[in-house]
């Protein structure tokens, strides 16, 4: 193809579009009309002699040529970008950035609320846009696909062109609910195996860190309840006889905890680390260091731990 004929703002709005998967949105992102980003689609399909972009139920979607590009044109804008930017500073007090940043549902509880108290004394003019991602590999597409700068959650599957960073850990613990008629603390391995139990699996696994732990013993729990939603289940509990192994700071923070009664595991659980991920296009943007030193920087809720250096669960 002769790149004479390219207009670099072609490629400026197909990321945009790639991005926002609405032609009014992508326009608002780079300070254009709706009618010049039509414009710029329409000639992009000419160019392409493809779609790129069709409409769908949740907006815009990619076509396969588009998912293609998608990943190559960003690295190559922020190349350009580099160039042209290296040495610029980032002044936060005054900046009117835009952040885009993935949460999991703990982290919204355990980070959000300080990193607000944190953005309005150093950045008040920022926009924090927050998207949320359930299964940890989630991340990577949303990363991949410029949906999001950062993102927090449990360690997502290792690959080269997505950077981490550690942020805090989570220990379990067993909860029941006070009065429970049977079971009191200390919580002994023979009655934790003796009564039912509620999973809690974002993924929609049937089979978690306790079960993998008992297998090892070459022992088995009965589930009960599986559910995906962590801060439903200490409610679940305090409301019946079941038994559940929850991330210590879930307990803390949902508002049941005088319900419960937290115990010890009555098993070896490995602690669950969680971490901050970035794509390597945005690693040495000026801003995006800043924003992700910041991140890093703002103490979890407490009673979190800061990390041990592993990342495995």
């Amino acid at each position: 193809m002769d790149l004479h004929g390219i207009d670099l703002n072609l490629l400026v709005a197909f990321d945009a579009l790639m991005a926002e998967r609405s032609v009014t949105r992508a326009g608002t992102r780079i300070g254009r009309t709706q009618p010049a980003m039509s414009a710029a689609l329409a000639r992009l399909r000419g160019l392409l002699k493809d779609e790129l972009f069709v409409r769908g139920p949740n907006g815009l979607q990619p076509t396969p040529l588009a998912l293609d590009l998608a990943g190559p044109i960003a690295q190559a804008l922020t190349g350009i970008q580099r160039a042209l930017e290296f040495t610029q500073t980032f002044e936060p007090s005054t900046s009117t950035a835009k952040f885009s940043l993935g949460l999991s549902e703990h982290p919204t509880f355990a980070l959000l609320p300080a990193l607000l108290e944190v953005l309005r004394e150093q950045a008040p003019a920022i926009t924090l846009r927050i998207r949320n991602f359930t299964a940890r590999d989630d991340a990577i597409a949303m990363l991949d696909a410029g949906e999001v700068d950062l993102t927090v959650g449990v360690p997502p599957t290792p690959a080269a062109r997505i950077l981490n960073r550690p942020l805090f850990e989570e220990r379990f613990v067993c909860v029941v609910r006070k009065g429970h008629p049977t079971l009191c603390p200390p919580l002994r391995l023979q009655s934790f195996l003796e009564h039912s139990h509620l999973l809690v699996s974002p993924e929609n696994d049937s089979y978690g860190v306790v079960d993998a732990a008992l297998a090892k013993q070459g022992l088995k729990r009965r589930l009960a309840l599986t559910l995906p939603q962590l801060y439903a289940a200490p409610l679940l509990v305090a409301r019946s006889n079941l038994v559940a192994t929850l991330m210590e700071g879930v307990v803390a923070a949902s508002g049941h905890s005088e319900r419960l009664c937290v115990m010890p595991a009555p098993l070896e659980l490995p602690s669950i680390p969680f971490v901050l991920s970035w794509h390597r296009r945005n690693e040495v943007h000026p801003a995006q260091r800043w924003f992700r030193d910041l991140l890093a920087s703002v103490p979890p809720r407490a009673g979190l731990r800061p990390p041990s250096g592993g990342t495995g669960t």
